[in-house]
């Protein structure tokens, strides 16, 4: 498991709420409140490190935090191992 920030602001003009993995370039949603927003924000992440996977990309080390956010907080990456090595086959 890898343990990545995930930050969030609240956006009143809009009435939502941003996310986004500080560490990955992309995994960014947004949804009508803060539960949506960290479920779709986790389905983004995971989705972006299979394909960081599939495509033999190293996944980033996690490091950045951003001041401008209005919280931060943790968010985990579970890859079954060996799972990305199967579907690399496949698609070869």
């Amino acid at each position: 498991m890898i343990v990545y920030k995930a930050m969030y602001k609240f956006v009143d003009a809009e009435n939502q709420v941003h996310g986004m993995v500080l560490d990955f370039p992309g995994v960014i949603t947004c949804g009508p409140d803060l539960n949506a927003t960290r479920s779709l924000l986790a389905s983004a992440l995971a989705d972006m490190a299979e394909t960081y996977l599939l495509r033999g990309k190293p996944l980033p080390e996690p490091a950045i935090t951003d001041h401008s956010a209005n919280f931060e907080e943790p968010i985990a990456l579970r890859v079954p191992c060996g799972n990305h090595r199967e579907k690399r086959k496949v698609t070869k």
